[in-house]
C-alpha cells in the first residue's frame, strides 16, 4: 500500500500520536502529542476541530495493523519511537513520518524463504523450550508407598471399568447380531436400501450409550474409591478421560470394521482382514491414548518431568516405528484391495478410492509422523486434537458418501410424467428428466467441495466460518447461488417454451391435426433463433455476474456486427428473402417446385437457404436470394392440357366423339376419378395444319396428380383411336428442284409407300 496521499498520511499520524499517548509517560520531557501536531500541521486539516472523527480513527487503526504485519514498516516504526524516546527535552519536537512501504511484491524465493525461516523458528523454539523443561524441570523424592497405594486404587478402578463394559457388550451380543440380519433381509430388496445403514448407525448409538453408562459407573466407584487422597482421584479422572476418548475411538473402528459382526459391515471385506486392521489400531490407540495421557502424567506427577519426558518419546517412537511398519507392509494389499472396491463402485466414487488408493500410503505416513512430533511439544492436547480431528473427518467422509451414494441413485432414475403431458408435450419428460440430473450432479459436485472444505476445517487448516461471513467466501457463496438461479431460471424459461413449441410440431399420431408444412417450418426456426437469443442472454448475464464488465462486449459486438453487415449483405438478403418467403407461405418441405431451371421436391430449408433434390438424385442448394421466381405444383389444385394430333383426313366429329368415349372409360376408375377434381374441359379442334389437326382436352386434379391423370389418359386414347382406326399424321418430304437437267431430276428414286 502507497502512503502518498494525505488521508492516510493524517490517519498514520493520528495512529502514531495514540501510541505515543499510551506509551510514554506525560512527565518526559519529550512531548509526542506536540509530534502529533506537528505531524498533523504537515498534511492539509481534515476539519477544523482538532478531535479526530470515527472515521478517521478507525482508518489510522488500520493503518497501524497495516505496518505492525509488515517486517520491515514495523521495524521502521520501532526504530523512530526509540529515536524519539532518546531526543533531548531542550530540542525541537520530533516529528514521526509514516513508513515508507515499498510498492514492490516479494518475489517467490523471498516468500519461501520469510515462510521457512518463520516456521523453522517456531519449531527450533519449540525444541529449545523442550529441552529447557527437561533439565530444569524440579526433581521429586520418589515415595513408594504413595506410589503403590495410588496404583492399586488406579488399577481397581481400571479393572472394574474394563470388567464392566465387556460385559454390557457381551450382553448386547445377540441383539447385534440380528439387527445386522434384519438390514441385510431389507437390503436384498433394492427399494429398502436405506434400512442397513440406518441399521448399522443404530448399532454405533447403542455401542456410545454402553460406553457412556459405563463411564457413569466408572466415576461412581472413582467418587466413592479414591481413599479421599485428590492425587488419586486426579489419577482416576485421567484414567477416565483417556478411557472416554480412547473405547470412543474403537467404536468408530468397530463401525468400519464390524470384526464380530460382518454383517453390520459397511463394505465387503474378509473377516480375518477386518480382525486384523481392527486389532492393530485398537492397540496403537489404546497403547498411545493410555501413555500419553495416563502414563505421562501419572508419572510426571509421582516421579519427575525428565521421566516422564522420555516415556513419552518413547512410547510415540516405538508406536510410530511400528504404524510406519504396518502402512508399508500391508502397501500393496491395500492399494489392490481398494481397486476392486472401485471397480465394484460407481463410477463417481471409483475415482476418489482410485485416487485414495494411490496415495493412502503417504498420508497414513504423514498422519502418524505428525502426531509424534506434536505429542513430543504438548502431550496431551495433542492426542485429543488428532483423535477429535481424525473422527470429524471420518463423520464428514461418512456423511459426504451418503449423500453423494443418495445423489447417484437419484440421478439414475427417470422421472415418468403423465401420459396427457407426454402426449401434450412429446420433449418435456426428456427436458425434465435431463434437467434435474444436471442439478443432482452440480449438487454432487457441491457436496465434493463442501467435504474438502470441512476436512481442511477439522484439522484446522481453514478457518471455514470465518470464509463464509467475512470477505472472500461471502462473495464467492453469494455468486454461485445467483448463477445457478439465473441458469436454473433459464433452463425453465427454455423448457417451457421449447415444449409449447414442440408440442405444435407433434405428429397426429395421438389424434391431433397435423400442422401444416409452412407451421413446421416457421416453428422450428422461431426455436432455433429462441435458443439463441436466451443462450446469449444468460451468458452476457452470468458474466456480468462473475465481475466481467459486458459493456465493452457489447460495444465490441455492435461494432463487429457493424462490420460484418457490410461484408455480408448477401447473407442478410438471404435471410431476410427467406423470411418472407415463408410468412407468405410460397414453398414448404415436400412441395413440388421449379426454381429457374431446376424442377425437384424440397428437401430442406434453412434461414438461408432451400434444398431442391431433382429426379436424378441432385440436391440443390439455392440461396433464398437468387430466387426472383419459383412454381410451386402443390398450391390448391393441379391441372394439364392434353392435345392430340391426328391426321387432317379424319373426320372430326368422329375423332371428338372418339375421344370422349376414351376420358369417360377413364373416370370409370374409382381411383383415377378421386384425383379428377370436376369434369374434364373439351376444347374440341383448336389447331390446324396441312398434314394434320389438334383436339384438346383439360383436368384439373389434386396437387401433384395431374401426371398419374395424364398417363392414364394417354394410355386409353392411343387404345380407343387404334380401335377406331384413326390414323396419326404422316410426315411427308418435298423434293425441291435445283437445277435444268430433267434428266437429273428423273434419276430421284421414289420413296416407298409410308417412308
Amino acid at each position: 500500500m502507497s502512503f502518498a496521499r494525505p488521508q492516510w498520511r493524517r490517519a498514520i499520524c493520528w495512529s502514531l500520536s495514540l501510541i505515543c499517548l499510551l506509551l510514554i509517560p506525560t512527565t518526559q520531557a519529550v512531548t509526542l502529542p506536540q509530534a502529533a501536531v506537528a505531524a498533523q500541521q504537515s498534511s492539509p486539516p481534515a476539519s477544523s476541530d482538532s478531535t479526530p472523527t470515527l472515521e478517521e480513527k478507525k482508518a489510522a487503526y488500520a493503518a497501524l495493523a497495516n505496518i505492525l504485519e509488515n517486517n520491515d514498516s514495523r521495524q521502521e516504526l520501532i526504530d523512530q519511537l526509540r529515536q524519539a524516546a532518546s531526543t533531548p527535552s531542550t530540542s525541537a519536537a520530533p516529528v514521526l513520518e509514516p513508513p515508507k512501504a515499498t510498492d514492490e511484491d516479494p518475489t517467490v524465493l523471498e516468500s519461501v524463504t520469510s515462510v521457512t525461516r518463520e516456521y523453522g523458528g517456531e519449531v527450533a523454539s519449540q525444541f529449545a523450550q523442550l529441552h529447557n523443561n527437561i533439565a530444569n524441570a524440579p526433581h521429586k523424592p520418589f515415595n513408594q508407598q504413595t506410589f503403590f497405594n495410588a496404583l492399586k486404587h488406579f488399577v481397581v478402578l481400571a479393572v472394574a471399568v474394563f470388567a464392566f463394559y465387556w460385559l454390557v457388550r457381551r450382553l448386547m451380543s445377540p441383539f447385534w447380531h440380528r439387527m445386522g440380519q434384519w438390514g441385510r433381509d431389507k437390503n436384498r430388496d433394492h427399494n429398502n436400501w436405506l434400512h442397513l445403514p440406518a441399521t448399522i448407525t443404530l448399532a454405533f448409538i447403542i455401542d456410545l450409550l454402553l460406553l457412556a453408562l459405563t463411564l457413569f459407573i466408572g466415576q461412581i466407584i472413582s467418587d466413592n474409591y479414591h481413599g479421599d487422597n485428590r492425587t488419586i482421584a486426579y489419577q482416576q479422572g485421567l484414567f477416565l478421560n483417556a478411557f472416554a476418548l480412547i473405547e470412543f475411538f474403537k467404536a468408530v473402528l468397530r463401525l468400519i470394521f464390524c470384526p464380530n459382526y460382518p454383517t453390520l459391515r459397511f463394505f465387503h471385506l474378509p473377516d480375518d482382514r477386518a480382525r486384523y486392521w481392527n486389532t492393530r489400531l485398537s492397540w496403537l490407540s489404546g497403547i498411545i491414548g493410555y501413555g500419553l495421557l495416563v502414563v505421562v502424567p501419572v508419572v510426571s506427577n509421582q516421579v519427575n518431568m525428565q521421566v516422564a519426558a522420555l516415556v513419552n518419546v518413547l512410547v510415540m517412537g516405538i508406536m510410530t516405528v511400528w504404524a510406519l511398519w504396518l502402512i508399508f507392509r500391508n502397501k500393496r494389499r491395500i492399494h489392490d484391495a481398494l481397486a476392486r472396491l472401485a471397480d465394484r463402485s460407481l463410477s463417481f466414487f471409483a475415482l476418489f478410492i482410485r485416487a485414495y488408493a494411490m496415495v493412502w500410503h503417504w498420508l497414513a505416513s504423514a498422519y502418524f509422523i505428525a502426531l509424534f512430533l506434536l505429542s513430543i511439544f504438548n502431550p496431551g492436547d495433542s492426542l485429543k486434537f488428532m483423535m477429535s480431528a481424525t473422527v470429524r473427518s471420518l463423520a464428514i467422509i461418512g456423511i459426504a458418501a451418503l449423500i453423494s451414494g443418495m445423489l447417484t441413485r437419484w440421478i439414475g432414475k427417470t422421472l415418468t410424467l403423465s401420459p396427457e403431458l407426454r402426449r401434450n408435450y412429446p420433449e418435456l419428460q426428456k427436458r425434465v428428466n435431463d434437467w434435474v440430473k444436471a442439478l443432482l450432479k452440480l449438487a454432487r459436485v457441491i457436496t465434493v467441495l463442501a467435504t474438502l472444505l470441512l476436512l481442511l476445517n477439522a484439522w484446522n487448516l481453514f478457518d471455514l466460518w470465518h470464509w463464509l461471513t467475512f470477505g472472500t467466501g461471502q462473495k464467492m457463496v453469494d455468486v454461485l447461488i445467483r448463477i445457478v438461479m439465473i441458469v436454473l431460471l433459464s433452463a425453465i424459461g427454455w423448457t417451457l417454451l421449447a415444449s409449447l413449441i414442440e408440442s405444435r410440431l407433434a405428429s397426429d399420431s395421438h389424434g391431433r391435426p397435423m400442422p401444416s408444412a409452412r407451421t413446421r417450418t416457421l416453428l422450428t426456426l422461431f426455436r432455433n433463433a429462441l435458443a439463441v437469443v436466451i443462450s446469449t442472454i444468460t451468458i452476457m448475464i452470468l458474466l456480468s455476474e462473475v465481475g466481467v464488465n459486458i459493456a465493452p462486449l457489447l460495444a465490441g459486438a455492435g461494432a463487429l456486427g457493424l462490420a460484418v453487415s457490410f461484408g455480408s449483405q448477401t447473407l442478410v438478403k438471404d435471410i431476410i428473402t427467406g423470411v418472407f418467403i415463408q410468412f407468405e407461405n410460397g414453398m414448404n418441405t415436400g412441395d413440388l417446385v421449379t426454381i429457374g431451371t431446376i424442377t425437384g421436391t424440397v428437401e430442406r430449408m434453412s434461414i438461408r437457404s432451400v434444398g431442391v433434390r431433382q429426379d436424378t438424385g441432385a440436391l440443390n442448394i439455392i440461396p433464398w436470394s437468387s430466387i426472383t421466381t419459383f412454381a410451386n405444383f402443390v398450391r390448391g389444385i393441379g391441372s394439364f392440357v392434353a392435345n392430340y394430333d391426328v391426321d387432317r383426313s379424319e373426320d372430326t366429329e368422329k375423332v371428338n366423339a372418339t375421344l370422349q368415349a376414351a376420358v369417360q372409360e377413364l373416370l370409370e376408375n374409382p381411383e383415377i376419378r378421386g384425383m379428377v377434381i370436376g369434369e374434364p374441359s373439351f376444347a374440341g379442334l383448336v389447331g390446324l395444319t396441312n398434314q394434320s389437326f389438334t383436339v384438346r382436352v383439360s383436368f384439373t386434379t389434386q396437387p401433384l396428380k395431374q401426371w398419374s391423370v395424364r398417363f392414364a389418359l394417354d394410355d386409353k386414347v392411343k387404345k380407343h383411336f387404334d380401335a377406331a382406326g384413326i390414323k396419326a399424321p404422316h410426315q411427308t418430304v418435298e423434293v425441291m428442284q435445283t437445277g435444268s437437267d430433267v434428266a437429273s431430276a428423273a434419276s430421284f428414286q421414289a420413296l416407298p409407300p409410308g417412308a
